[in-house]
């Protein structure tokens, strides 16, 4: 008898694939029996409960919008668009409908000869071109300076960077039209960041030796006057068993 029911067993890899894994064989098996269902009412009723059936399986999709037309369409996937009813909106789905084509994403260009700086560089080298020239430009191409050096140490941490190779790549990026003075370091960006660094690691070993110190004042007040309290107490019983 056992050997006769396995014989009887169907693997799931003798069946049909399933169109949309998510809603699981059960779901794509009642799509397909409304399909044989001869009643126009009785067919639309019935897939009705197995758009509610389908919509309570994922209920964290509730708030996605137009959530119940995805649903629809995913019927008349399952159902591969040979099914006679009608959804809501009163759109039925087709596979021309049904499939949408993505506009093209567009890639940021940039100067692969300079790809190491990073596209951001060139944009900020832009709006430097657009300014007038005065202290604000000049302290706006010092950043630029000192973010193109240290974009430029990240990827030759093994090799000195010196401000000429920053200052031409710039010039060159530019067309020609940016210049850094030879007398200028664009080391003010780094050295910022080191002392800001040193600054919080300061601050946090003041903190640590404050809370150190108040640490030890209060653990030797509250020592001495357990002491004292135990000294006092030893010396009152002493005294009281001296008169008995």
């Amino acid at each position: 008898m056992g050997t006769q029911s396995a014989h009887n067993m169907e693997y799931n890899s003798e069946k049909s694939d399933l169109i949309i894994p998510e809603y699981g064989r059960n779901v794509q098996m009642l799509i397909r029996h409304a399909k044989t269902i001869e009643s126009d009412e009785i067919r639309q009723a019935f897939i009705e409960k197995v758009i509610d059936l389908m919509h309570q399986m994922h209920p964290q999709n509730r708030n996605i919008e137009d959530y119940m037309s995805k649903l629809w369409k995913h019927v008349f996937r399952i159902a591969e668009y040979d099914i006679k009813v009608m959804p809501p909106n009163g759109e039925i789905p087709t596979p021309e409908t049904d499939i949408t084509i993505p506009e093209p994403v567009s890639y940021p260009v940039a100067n692969v000869k300079y790809r190491h700086y990073g596209n951001n560089v060139q944009i900020l080298i832009n709006k430097a071109l657009k300014m007038e020239d005065g202290s604000k430009k000049n302290g706006f191409l010092l950043v630029i300076g000192g973010y193109m050096k240290m974009a430029y140490k990240t990827w030759n941490r093994e090799h000195f960077v010196s401000d000429d190779i920053i200052k031409g790549d710039l010039h060159k990026m530019s067309d020609g039209k940016l210049i850094i003075a030879d007398n200028i370091s664009l080391d003010g960006l780094s050295n910022s960041n080191r002392r800001k660094r040193k600054d919080d690691n300061d601050r946090g070993g003041r903190n640590d030796r404050d809370r150190g110190g108040r640490n030890d004042r209060d653990r030797g007040g509250r020592n001495d006057r357990d002491r004292g309290g135990r000294n006092d107490r030893s010396r009152n019983d002493r005294g009281g068993r001296g008169r008995r």
